[in-house]
Formats: structure tokens, sequence, C-alpha cells
């Protein structure tokens, strides 16, 4: 084997598929990662019974060949070589040479690695942008204990030309609905996906460009998935894979409130930067205090003798309890998923040459562009309260307005979350 590849694009892709190599391999040849040198270029991947990635690049290869190193070592390696093309050949051990830089590593036996699955079931495809948007705004929520492994999935809920994903931690609750491309018509599943993974595979999203996504094994459903069930991501030369989570997810739609006795309507992006601001002084297991008056939200955190911080902030209010209180890094969370979907959908790219160009809409050059605003729904201290945002700017004293927004995040009041933890 012998090839020539550019030092950043080899580093981008080691460094991608690095993050997808067991932390404690059961079996020290699942912690090399796979270089296979072909006539249409080089293809890096890894694979450890439960999740796989692959990667494919251009370089100038020589030799075809395949051969298996220490992965985490080829990052570290890959990261700080200087600026020069990289030429790799396995004469002996495999050699790097980068410039004045050459570095020798032992391969690892390939007649014992496991062959990457194949999942040749297209289910649909989705906008990158929207699609890494969604996960983003759902995946904090979801639960890293990982004694109840079911809650530390992202539960994709497949239904027609929609998808949703739900994630929890018993605390707080995000769910987010985006539409989509099925392969097949009325289409509908659930795929129990570890958030860890649809988190990864975000990072190889963009907007405009399509993400393929792709089953195997998943007509068993929910309750008792197949052995081998598994999901892929595929988009821009990267492709992701994971096996599924088997267990049933919570009933969650129980758990909204079918009403709320006090709504606050605020802009969105005043809101969470005062937010941030003011979590800033709130120590571990202190709340961030948010108090509605007349035409304005004050929001506070710290206690008496040490660092303390207050910020006012505009907000249109109704309601008889005006006071409730949250875990900083829960809010936070909650406003930043909020902040997200005020803001809008994401801009796309440029379409692709083999896509036609879609004629540009006609604007109104007199209006302005509205601001998004942030809801706040609540009836008690101690009940689940419901975040969610939107880009259409409110009038004065108008609150509500969309009850089934694309985001909603259910989140406990400190006193209950308190309680709870308590028990």
């Amino acid at each position: 084997m012998r090839f020539v590849v550019e030092r950043d694009a080899l580093a981008e892709a080691v460094a991608w598929i690095a993050r997808s190599l067991p932390s404690r391999p059961v079996l020290p040849v699942l912690s090399g990662l796979l270089l296979q040198a072909a006539a249409d270029g080089l293809t890096l991947s890894c694979f450890d019974y439960e999740v796989s990635a692959r990667i494919s690049i251009d370089a100038d290869v020589t030799e075809p060949g395949t051969a298996l190193v220490p992965g985490r070592l080829l990052a570290e390696i890959t990261r700080s070589l200087p600026g020069h093309p990289v030429e790799v050949d396995d004469k002996d051990d495999v050699t790097l040479t980068c410039g004045p830089a050459s570095f020798s590593l032992v391969t690892l036996p390939i007649a014992e690695y496991p062959r990457l699955p194949e999942l040749p079931r297209l289910a649909g495809t989705v906008d990158g942008g929207v699609f890494a948007t969604a996960i983003g705004q759902v995946t904090p929520a979801a639960s890293r204990d990982d004694t109840l492994p079911v809650i530390t999935g992202v539960n994709v809920e497949i239904e027609g030309d929609t998808i949703t994903l739900v994630a929890t931690d018993r605390y707080r609750l995000a769910i987010r609905e985006l539409g989509w491309n099925p392969a097949r018509p009325g289409t509908a599943s659930t795929l129990l996906v570890p958030a860890r993974t649809m988190s990864d595979a975000a990072r190889m999203m963009a907007p405009g460009v399509p993400v393929r996504i792709m089953t195997r094994g998943t007509d068993a459903g929910p309750k008792s998935a197949a052995a081998d069930a598994m999901i892929g991501f595929e988009s821009g030369g990267r492709r992701l894979t994971t096996r599924l989570i088997a267990g049933e997810y919570i009933k969650y739609s129980s758990k909204f409130p079918a009403d709320f006795g006090s709504h606050g309507d605020m802009p969105a992006i005043p809101l969470a930067e005062a937010v941030r601001r003011v979590a800033l002084v709130a120590e571990r297991g202190s709340s961030v205090r948010l108090s509605f008056g007349p035409g304005q939200v004050t929001i506070e955190a710290g206690t008496k003798g040490q660092a303390r911080a207050r910020e006012t902030v505009a907000a249109d209010f109704s309601g008889e309890e005006s006071a409730i209180a949250f875990s900083p890094q829960y809010l936070l969370d909650g406003l930043a998923g909020a902040l997200t979907a005020a803001a809008g959908p994401p801009p796309a790219q440029a379409p692709q040459a083999t896509q036609a160009p879609q004629a540009p809409q006609a604007q109104d050059k007199t209006s302005t562009p509205a601001e998004g605003r942030i809801r706040l729904q609540f009836t008690s201290p101690t009940k689940p309260a419901l975040i969610t945002g939107s880009p259409h700017m409110k009038g004065a004293g108008e609150v509500g307005g969309e009850s089934d927004p694309d985001y909603r995040y259910l989140v406990v009041p400190l006193r209950a979350l308190a309680s709870a933890l308590s028990r």
C-alpha cells in the first residue's frame, strides 16, 4: 500500500473516525483504524460491533492495499504533522512521512477485525442542516445514567413525512418535530438511537446537503429490537452506524399538562443572554429564579453572603402564579433549544450543480425581520413548566398562539427537582 494525501484532509478524517473508537475496547484489535487505499481514493473506518464510522477522501494511490493501525495514536500523529503532503506506505510497518517528520506504526491483525456492517435499506432523506439542528435541540436532555439504557437514547418516531425526536432524563423532556422525505410512503416506525451517536452524526451534516437515513432489522419494533437492528446516517462521503437500544420508551405524551395557568412571552436573545449572565453566580444546587411583573421579568441568582446577580428583560405576562425557579443548566439547555427554534430554519447552502436552482422568493422591502420570542408556561413552582420558541413577534399582551410548536422543552422546577432527588 502506498499513497499520498493532503495533511489537513487526512487529519480531519482521522479525527472524525477517532471519535467513534471505543474508549475501553473489549478486544485490542477494536482500537484499530482501518486504512483502505484503492484507485478511487482512501477510505478510513472503524467498528466495535456497536458503532461504525467510515469516511472517503481523495488520495493519490500508487499501490492499493489495506492496513489496520492504532486509531488514537494515528489521530495524535496526524494532528501534530507539519503542513506538507503525507506519504504512507506499508513495506514493513506502516510509515507516515510528512516533510521532515516520519513515523512508523506497528499494524494490528486484519484477519481478527470485524467486517463493517452494511445498511442496504434506505429509509429516507432529510436536509442536513435541519436534522443537525433538531439533534442539537434534544440530545442535551438525554440521560447519561448507563444503568437505565432506554433513557440514554433519542426516541426517533417516524410517521409518514414527519420525524419526531424525543429525549429525557426524567427531570426534563425535549421534543422536536421535522419533515423528511421517506423512501416509502406511509412509513411508520420507532427507533431508539444512542444519544451520543446522534450527536456525532450531527457533526457530519451541513445545511443543503441531504442526509441518507438507512436501517436494518428494525421491523421487530421498539419492545424487542432485533439483535442486529441498526440505523445509519450517510452524508458528504461519511457514514455512521449504530445498533439500536432495545426496550420500550416512556409514554411521554401524558407528561404534558392540558393547560397552564401562567404564560410569559419574552424576546429570545435578550432573555437567553440575561439568564446566561445571571447563572454565572449560581452555585451548585442553587437556582435561577424568574419573577414576572408589569411588562418585565426579573432574573435572579445567588444567596446572601455570596455573589448575586439580577437582571430584567421585557415580558408580556398573564396568570396568577408569577415566580418560578429552575436548575441553571436545565434552564440554559431549554433556552438554547428554544432560541434555535425562535431563530427559524437554518439557511440552506447554494444548490449543487446536479440540482436545478430555485427561483428566489419575493420579499416585502418595507417589512422588518421578526424578532424571535421565547414562551414560558407554568402553573405552580412545583409542577413542570414548558419552554417553546417562535420566530414570530407577538404584539403587546398577546401571549400563547402556537399550541403545538415544532420544539417543546418540559422541565421540572428546582423546588420539585430537589424534592424528587431527596427521596
